[in-house]
């Protein structure tokens, strides 16, 4: 395949997505369980349900299906809209005794989040693979795939790309039926409070 010139750039994203979308928050969790931080737990546990699009993203990505490009961008829009929308969340951690945990997870806020801007604006071009008729197998829009691909040939090595991308399929129907729920149900009895049962 025909390299292109922002192919390490593509390679840089995916490592600092493994470490500010997965390990960092992974750990958070753990260490906000060990600190009986419930509202750090409760926003790591939001965290991982909208980030859960970007796993669907990967799976949608190997059999290269043109949807995954349109999902790719939308998580990186609701990931920090869903760590900065919960009132109560917000106020309890800031009114918190200073710690640590705190300190990190506050911190780790601000990195995705502007991890997260970025990739959004440098991510727009590439939206024309979801929606242009056959530009998924030029070089520009396969570059976003390689990772998904080596991810699969590491986890899923006798999988079929069709079966994985069907896993996502039903990843993806799962997520926006919840998302309807959320927007339509929870989100108009609770507005913007996590906390409330």
């Amino acid at each position: 395949m025909e390299q292109v010139w922002f192919r390490p750039l593509v390679w840089l994203d995916y490592r600092l997505a493994v470490i500010f979308a997965l390990i960092l928050p992974l750990t958070l969790l753990v260490w906000s369980l060990l600190q009986r931080s419930d509202a750090i737990q409760q926003l790591l546990i939001i965290y991982w349900r909208v980030a859960s699009l970007l796993m669907i993203t990967i799976y949608l990505m190997i059999p290269s299906w043109p949807i995954a490009y349109v999902t790719g961008i939308v998580a990186r829009i609701l990931i920090p809209l869903s760590l900065w929308f919960w009132v109560d969340l917000n106020d309890e951690i800031k009114d918190s005794r200073p710690t640590l945990l705190k300190l990190v997870t506050t911190s780790w806020r601000w990195a995705i989040t502007i991890y997260c801007s970025l990739g959004v604006m440098a991510f727009i071009p590439f939206l024309s693979c979801a929606f242009a008729p056959g530009s998924v197998e030029t070089p520009f829009c396969q570059v976003w795939l390689q990772a998904p691909w080596r991810y699969k040939e590491i986890i899923h090595p006798n999988a079929t790309p069709g079966f994985l991308g069907f896993l996502g399929i039903i990843g993806l129907v799962s997520y926006v039926l919840y998302f309807i729920y959320f927007i339509f149900i929870r989100l108009a009895k609770q507005g913007r409070s996590a906390l409330e049962q």
